[in-house]
């Protein structure tokens, strides 16, 4: 059991703080029952922190005032993605905040999957995830969702030279190419403006 103990702390300590993992993310090291008993120790003993059933994380610490801080949302999404074999992308309004395409800070974040609607209290934060027809869910990387979510949301319209310009500047060379790939997973509109913001000679030419 002691073993089983330090495998899974080491494979927090390993993976930095602030990722989010589920119980089956640690099967590889022994038993459901022995998994559990780690877990479940090492929250109660403090070295790692209880998020909700099945989800744990070691924390970041606010340097100033030496308290944990929360997990990031996706870092959330993607451990709930991972627990229920489903699906899961911010809905508009979150996906549009996370990129700073709006000034309106959605109370609640808000996620929409292909599995079951549920709650997730971490500290004073609700994160809500709502079911979803799988059809109403892009597909794509993570990041090339949530691109997809926010320009949704903002409509066509809304969407000019300017937004394309700030997504192209926050997404790194990487999540442009992958975005310029997810592109033909979205239609119309959406996936012309993708294919903007991938642009790598436009962003040559903003440099220049």
């Amino acid at each position: 059991m002691d073993r089983i103990h330090s495998m899974v702390f080491n494979r927090f300590r390993k993976s930095g703080r602030g990722k989010v993992f589920i119980t089956k993310d640690f099967l590889d090291l022994g038993s459901r029952e022995a998994v559990d008993q780690a877990l479940s120790r090492l929250a109660k003993g403090g070295d790692i922190r209880r998020l909700g059933r099945g989800l744990y994380h070691l924390p970041r610490t606010n340097s100033r005032l030496g308290i944990p801080i929360n997990p990031d949302a996706d870092e959330i999404a993607d451990a709930l993605a991972r627990q229920t074999a489903s699906r899961i992308a911010p809905s508009g309004a979150t996906a549009a905040n996370r990129l700073g395409l709006s000034t309106q800070v959605p109370a609640k974040p808000v996620y929409l999957t292909d599995g079951r609607s549920r709650r997730v209290r971490v500290g004073n934060l609700v994160f809500v995830v709502k079911h979803a027809a799988s059809r109403n869910l892009p597909t794509g990387s993570p990041v090339s969702t949530t691109v997809f979510q926010a320009l949704h949301h903002l409509g066509e319209d809304a969407v000019n030279a300017q937004v394309i310009a700030r997504i192209r500047r926050i997404l790194s060379p990487k999540h442009r190419a992958r975005l310029l790939r997810d592109a033909r997973y979205a239609a119309g509109w959406i996936a012309e403006t993708a294919r903007q913001i991938a642009d790598t000679n436009a962003e040559g030419t903003a440099n220049g």
